[in-house]
């Protein structure tokens, strides 16, 4: 749901629509407001968080020096996601995570980690596709987990194979010392 308010007199520059061309803009403002120059009007997380559910394309901007804050606001919406319900990510994983920051591997970890996740987005597709487009639902996994095991262990089955073959391209990249060209101890130049 879209906050229907106006701009006020302090936010009379704010920039209107872009219309179609390019992403949305949404503009972040000192007092911690968003406001979508798409609607003219002022947006909260929850907003953004429909727009990334609905495939929308927009930026998040600093009204005052244009700095691209789109990954925060994203990573805001992701706390309170964790915060709020089941959490996604479990104590141990989010250790993983961070140690990998700073790290020689933090680039081959984030490669990895987004052809994994668009990976099993696509086997979340097929899936949708196979059952007549039916949404996921926690009920219509449930059911579908005790009436199609057979079914579902291809998938997921499919889906580890895919996730294995990634994996064992990355040791080979690391062989040929493609990921770490010259440095001594990783394929040619050992």
């Amino acid at each position: 749901m879209v906050t229907r308010r106006r701009a006020a007199a302090s936010d009379e520059a704010a920039p209107r629509g872009d219309g179609p061309a390019g992403p949305r803009i949404l503009k972040k403002y000192p007092n911690r407001r968003l406001y979508d120059t798409q609607t003219s009007a002022y947006v909260t997380l929850h907003d953004v968080k429909a727009m990334v559910l609905a495939g929308q394309s927009f930026e998040v901007r600093d009204n005052k020096t244009g700095e691209d804050l789109t990954r925060a606001i994203l990573l805001q919406i992701i706390l309170e996601e964790e915060t709020a319900g089941v959490p996604m990510f479990s104590t141990p994983m989010l250790e993983q995570i961070i140690r990998f920051y700073g790290q020689a591997m933090q680039g081959v970890l984030q490669d990895y980690l987004a052809k994994n996740l668009q990976t099993f987005t696509e086997m979340q597709a097929r899936f949708t596709e196979h059952s007549g487009g039916v949404g996921l639902t926690p009920e219509l996994w449930g059911q579908f987990m005790q009436g199609q095991a057979p079914m579902m262990q291809g998938l997921v089955g499919s889906y580890m194979e895919q996730s294995k073959n990634l994996f064992v391209q990355m040791q080979e990249q690391m062989a040929k010392g493609a990921l770490f060209p010259g440095m001594p101890g990783f394929g040619k130049n050992k």
